[in-house]
């Protein structure tokens, strides 16, 4: 028998009840036919068909287009402490099956949809969780939620100095929501006494500042990618274009590489990814450069110095849908130069970040990029995002990162 809801609910279209049938937990604003009771800004609300079945119970939200974000769509459930925690645990305990012990010394703890807590990321790196709140719903309940999270963290032995929320994102305001950078206060424990830990990944140690790095302080999924890239650079010389923060460089360093050059166009970036290799005793294998790498790769088929390995790591180059074409051309380039600087038996990773760039038009711009080239590409491993980043079927959004090992045959 069905427990009796006391949330106001709303009706909505065809199109969005076929929608939340095939796993997608968005209802937008405009497929919102009616609605009864009284709405509250964050609160929860019934989800229900024009013919008032049931759907699903969620967030709502004032502002955004997408007005209702699914949690549940069971209608026996009750969203209390206990529920949270509930599924606060099951995230964790997913980490905990998918990755090795020492891969949970710096990994996504929750990634928001495809976790069920829509608008929520937590990153946990070494003993600081670092946090972004994307929508209003996660905002009015967060006091609960990350209290319980390091209670359940700690209890499984993982230490945890500070909870720090990076919410210096443009997206929050159309959630109505203020952009800020702060330490989240725990009940009873003083702010932590700094946002810089050192995590390490893959047998790498990287100092990670969770309030001024990029996003929530390091970018964690491309864990499993870089060790691949270690894999084959036994011996190569390597060029890392877009390195960052030199996490790919050091990869393929520490993989036994015979010479590895780390591109970045920022000097910010170039510098830290020095400061990485030093770190790790590699300094004496990896040059970093600060060069734009779209200026570099043509200026290097006139140079002596021959890559055998190519890491091509680029920022997304589109957000958006209508970008996406001319993204595909930015994207051609850089592969299209990487393969032809390549030697026969030499090796190439590339990726795109943008779930935008959907696989199809990424697999299809490489043929071309290496039909141009006249390079023959033998494909190694097609490969995504890392586990801790899960990809929830009928959520698309939730599949961004496509990365691809080739050789030159």
């Amino acid at each position: 028998m069905k427990a009796e809801r006391a949330y106001p609910s709303v009706a909505v279209t065809p199109k969005a009840e076929a929608a939340i049938l095939r796993g997608h937990p968005w209802i937008y604003d405009a497929e919102i036919l009616s609605i009864e009771g009284t709405l509250e800004n964050g609160g929860l609300v019934d989800v229900r068909s024009r013919k008032g079945a049931y759907l699903g119970t969620g967030f709502l939200s004032e502002k955004s287009k997408i007005r209702v974000r699914l949690i549940s769509r069971n209608a026996n459930d009750r969203f209390d402490a206990a529920f949270w925690e509930r599924k606060l645990r099951w995230a964790w305990e997913y980490r905990k099956t998918v990755m090795a012990p020492e891969d949970l010394d710096a990994c996504r703890v929750i990634f928001g949809e495809a976790d069920m807590f829509p608008g929520l990321t937590v990153d946990k790196f070494h003993d600081l969780l670092s946090v972004q709140v994307l929508s209003v719903g996660m905002e009015r309940i967060k006091d609960l939620l990350l209290p319980l999270l390091v209670r359940i963290l700690r209890e499984d032995g993982q230490a945890v100095r500070g909870v720090f929320e990076r919410n210096d994102v443009p997206l929050r305001e159309k959630e109505g929501l203020e952009q800020y950078k702060e330490w989240f206060p725990l009940p009873g424990e003083a702010p932590a006494d700094s946002p810089v830990t050192e995590i390490v990944e893959n047998g790498v140690k990287y100092l990670v500042d969770v309030e001024n790095g990029q996003k929530t302080g390091f970018f964690l999924d491309q864990k499993y990618n870089r060790r691949a890239v270690g894999r084959l650079a036994e011996g190569r010389t390597v060029l890392d274009c877009f390195t960052h923060t030199g996490s790919f460089a050091l990869n393929a360093a520490l993989g036994g590489a015979k010479r590895v050059t780390a591109v970045d166009v920022s000097a910010s970036a170039v510098e830290m990814a020095r400061a990485n290799a030093e770190r790790n005793g590699l300094g004496g294998v990896v040059d970093c450069v600060a060069a734009n790498v779209f200026e570099l790769l043509p200026a290097l088929e006139k140079e002596p110095v021959k890559y055998d390995f190519i890491i091509l790591d680029p920022p997304a180059f589109t957000k958006s849908r209508k970008t996406a074409a001319s993204a595909m051309t930015g994207y051609k380039e850089i592969n299209y130069r990487a393969m032809k600087l390549l030697p026969r038996g030499g090796y190439l990773a590339t990726c795109s970040c943008s779930h935008f760039a959907e696989e199809e038009k990424f697999t299809a711009m490489l043929r071309s990029a290496a039909r141009d080239a006249g390079a023959r590409l033998r494909q190694i491993e097609a490969r995504q995002q890392s586990c801790d980043h899960p990809i929830l079927w009928g959520v698309e959004e939730t599949n961004y990162l496509k990365f691809y090992l080739f050789q030159v045959v």
